[in-house]
């Protein structure tokens, strides 16, 4: 199993719409083949930083839900949201394998 960590870094104005944004994704993620964990959006600390938290069962099983997000209109329309609104800064993403 491969989880990717994101890191979003977000305009504390815009939280409605980043919160909007995470909300679509989870059940994309899922319908992808994707098991999504969650947003986690600021409550206490920095104000301006997020977390999402996705599983696939291999890098590899990533690398095509990649290839499909790319192609899916959902998704498509899921990031023109972002970039319409301008809810995220920048991000940062990693790969992580769980320890049980």
């Amino acid at each position: 199993m491969i989880t990717c960590y994101l890191r979003y870094t977000i305009d504390p104005y815009q939280l409605a719409e980043f919160e909007h944004y995470a909300k679509l994704w989870i059940p994309l993620v899922n319908r992808l083949g994707g098991t999504h964990h969650g947003y986690f959006l600021p409550h206490e600390g920095a104000n301006n930083i997020a977390l999402a938290l996705f599983s696939f069962p291999s890098l590899a099983d990533y690398e095509t839900y990649r290839q499909r997000m790319a192609e899916d209109a959902e998704c498509r329309a899921a990031f023109a949201y972002a970039e319409e609104t301008r809810c995220i800064l920048s991000y940062e993403r990693s790969f992580m394998r769980p320890v049980f």
